[in-house]
C-alpha cells in the first residue's frame, strides 16, 4: 500500500509540475496572423485584400492588439489598443467601426473579444489557435441591419 501511495503521490506531483508549467507558456494566440482571404466568410465582392492582425502581451495581464486591413477597393482600416485580459472595456483607436472592446482569455488558445462602436455592440470574436500552433479560427457573431444574428468563420494562418 506504501509503494501505491508513493506512486500516486509521484504522479500528482508530475501532474501538477506539468499544469505549471503550461501555465508559464506564452499563449499560442501571440503574434502575427494573415486572413485566409480565399477562405473569408465575405462575399467575394467585399473580401479585403488583405487583413494581418497581431497581438502582443503588454505585461500586468494586458494584451496589445493591432490590426491593419486593406479593403478590396484598396482603402485602409486600422485598430489598436492595450486591454486588460479580464473584461475591463478599454479604448480602441484608429478607423476599424469600434472605438473600445473587451478581452477575455478562457484558454491559453482562446480569446474572446467584444467589440463596441460608440456605445453601439459591433460584434463578438472568438480566436481560437489550432493544435499545429500555426492556424487560428476566428468566430465571428454580430447582427444583420435587419437584426438577423450571423455567425461567420475565418481563417489566419500565422506569419513569421
Amino acid at each position: 500500500m506504501k509503494l501505491f501511495s508513493a506512486v500516486l503521490l509521484s504522479l500528482l506531483s508530475l501532474q501538477a509540475s506539468t499544469a505549471q508549467a503550461a501555465d508559464a507558456l506564452p499563449s499560442p494566440l501571440l503574434g502575427r496572423w494573415s486572413l485566409e482571404i480565399a477562405t473569408s466568410a465575405l462575399p467575394e465582392a467585399q473580401r479585403p485584400q488583405q487583413v494581418v492582425l497581431e497581438f502582443k502581451d503588454a505585461g500586468a495581464g494586458r494584451w496589445s492588439s493591432h490590426v491593419d486591413i486593406v479593403l478590396h477597393d484598396g482603402k485602409t482600416m486600422k485598430s489598436d489598443g492595450t486591454l486588460a485580459l479580464d473584461g475591463t472595456p478599454g479604448a480602441l483607436t484608429g478607423s476599424y467601426g469600434a472605438n473600445q472592446a473587451t478581452l477575455k482569455l478562457p484558454a491559453p488558445n482562446t480569446l474572446v473579444m467584444q467589440l463596441v462602436d460608440h456605445g453601439a455592440p459591433a460584434s463578438t470574436r472568438v480566436y481560437t489557435v489550432g493544435a499545429d500552433r500555426s492556424t487560428m479560427t476566428e468566430t465571428k457573431a454580430f447582427f444583420g441591419h435587419d437584426g438577423t444574428p450571423i455567425l461567420q468563420t475565418n481563417l489566419f494562418k500565422r506569419l513569421p
